[in-house]
C-alpha cells in the first residue's frame, strides 16, 4: 500500500503531508518498507518474474526426466 492514499487517524490529514508526528512516523516507516529488495518493483513485474522462474524450473525438470 502506498502512503499517499492513507489518512491519519490522529489529525485526519493525508499521511503523505506529514502534518503531525504520527503522520511523519508512519510516512518514514512506509518509506523504509519500500526500500526492501523488491520494494521498488511493481506487482506486475514481480508476477512476470515468478512466471519466468516457474517456466525455467519446468524446463529443467523436463530436461532431467
Amino acid at each position: 500500500m502506498t502512503y499517499d492514499r492513507l489518512v491519519c487517524a490522529n489529525c485526519a490529514a493525508p499521511v503523505n503531508e506529514g502534518r503531525c508526528p504520527v503522520c511523519r512516523a508512519n510516512r518514514e516507516r512506509l518509506r523504509r518498507q519500500d526500500q526492501g529488495p523488491f520494494g521498488g518493483m511493481s506487482p506486475a513485474l514481480l508476477i512476470a518474474l515468478l512466471v519466468v522462474l516457474v517456466c525455467a524450473v519446468a524446463l529443467l525438470a523436463q530436461q532431467v526426466a
